[in-house]
């Protein structure tokens, strides 16, 4: 039988982005309190339609650095 998903969907806590560099942020409840988790990606257009991959070429990595010390910096906030 197949499962189906929530009507409402999952949504990150906060994204970061710059450029086409984009961080969520996933929020997962714990017995120790809230644990956070970061996917990254890399947004394109093909056509008319926007695309993502999690592939990054040399020019994008200075822009994955940065994207991820900010989310790094706003998961750190919230421990506060």
């Amino acid at each position: 039988m197949a499962t189906r998903k929530s009507t409402q969907e999952t949504k990150p806590v906060h994204e970061v982005r710059l450029g086409a560099i984009k961080a969520a942020i996933w929020q997962n409840e714990t017995t120790n309190g809230p644990r956070h988790n970061v996917t990254l990606c890399r947004l394109y257009k093909d056509g008319d339609e926007w695309k993502r991959t999690d592939g990054f070429g040399r020019d994008d990595l200075p822009l994955v650095a940065k994207v991820v010390d900010l989310a790094h910096s706003w998961i750190f906030e919230q421990a506060g």
